[in-house]
Parts: structure tokens; C-alpha cells; sequence
């Protein structure tokens, strides 16, 4: 059973969308109870790093979210806000993070960003898949997701990056530390590309 957890934020229902295309079951938690059963889980995030904290810290679901993934460790991905709520802290807010993976969240300096328009990372950008990760299977260095954020997830173990991405920098669009994942892009917007990760997710 796949679970979105909704505290507010996320395009719930496009998750929800894309797994009855898969024919793969879902479930949409609001409460703690919800979780008790997920074998994966997914952590959508959109909006401010401080304001997605404080959703999730007022929503009751904290302390078994951490029960599941940090003891039973099942399997969870964070999308988009919800990969930087995996880190301790962000450049964005003052509320600490999860701290699931050693890292911190920086915006992006603008100085070094060769475009028009600089900040929001706003479309279409391609993924440099390493470390052979089973959530990777299947891309290669071209593959192109829908992207929507000003800042990044910097890991402290260049260990824990399993996909890169230039934008006037190289930095990590994809990590994983054990039985936890987080994917700077958007999958429930990236056509093909999208469905294709979100079912090897599934499979994990």
C-alpha cells in the first residue's frame, strides 16, 4: 500500500492518478492512524521550507511518520519541499527539519545562474543519474522532469546523491540515505519520465 501523506500541501490527487494508471493501490493519509499500514510512503511538498514544517508538525502525523520510516524503515520518498524537509536546516526558514539526511538547504546564487530569469528553477531540465540507484532505473543522463524551486539540498555525504543537475551549479536533484528518498522534481508532472519513477518506486 502506497500512502501520500496530506498535511496540506502537494497535488495529492495527481500522485493518486498516476498509481490507478499503474494499477497500483493507494491510500491518502490526514492522520496517524492512516500511516499504521504503508509499506511506502510519500511526502509531497510544495511552497515555503518553514510553512511545510509547521503543516506537518500541526497535522499529528509526526511522530508516526518517524516511527515507520526511522524504526519499521519503510521505504519513503520526499518530493519536491518534502526532499528539503529530509534535511536539518534551510536557508529559507528558521524551523528545523527533519534531519533524516545529513544536509542543509541553500538558495540558489543567483550570480552564477546564465539566464533571463533566474530564480524560481521554473521547467523542463534533464537528470544525471550515480550510483546506479533501483529508483534510477531506467534513465540516463538526458532524462528531462519538471522542475519548481529556488533552493537545494546540499548533502553532507556526497555518498547520499543519486542524481545530479546543472543550473548554473552542479547540485543534487535526487537523494538517499537507506530506506529514505528525496527527488528535488516534480514526477506527477513529468509525463513519461515521471510515471517511470514513481513506479520504480513502487518497486522498491
Amino acid at each position: 500500500m502506497i500512502t501520500i501523506i496530506d498535511y496540506g500541501l502537494g497535488n495529492i490527487r495527481a500522485f493518486v492518478n498516476v498509481y490507478e494508471r499503474l494499477n497500483i493501490e493507494t491510500k491518502v493519509a490526514h492522520t496517524a492512524e492512516d500511516i499504521k499500514n504503508a509499506t511506502k510512503l510519500i511526502l509531497p511538498g510544495v511552497g515555503a521550507f518553514d510553512y511545510a514544517m509547521s503543516q506537518l508538525n500541526a497535522s499529528g502525523m509526526r511522530d508516526e511518520l518517524e516511527k515507520q520510516v526511522l524504526v519499521k524503515k519503510v521505504p519513503i520518498v520526499g518530493i519536491c519541499v518534502g526532499m528539503q524537509m529530509l534535511a536539518k536546516s534551510s536557508d529559507e526558514g528558521i524551523l528545523p527539519g527533519l534531519g533524516w539526511i545529513e544536509g542543509r538547504v541553500k538558495i540558489f546564487d543567483t550570480s552564477l545562474i546564465p539566464y533571463k530569469t533566474r530564480l524560481p528553477h521554473m521547467g523542463w531540465n534533464s537528470i544525471n543519474p550515480i550510483n546506479l540507484n533501483p529508483l534510477m532505473v531506467d534513465f540516463y543522463s538526458e532524462s528531462r522532469f519538471y522542475f519548481l524551486h529556488s533552493y537545494y539540498f546540499v548533502c553532507n555525504n556526497e555518498e547520499n546523491i543519486i542524481s545530479t543537475t546543472e543550473y548554473g551549479i552542479t547540485y543534487a536533484s535526487a537523494v538517499n540515505r537507506d530506506n529514505i528518498y528525496g527527488i528535488q522534481f516534480h514526477p506527477e508532472k513529468s509525463h513519461s519520465n515521471g510515471i517511470q519513477l514513481l513506479h520504480n518506486f513502487a518497486k522498491l
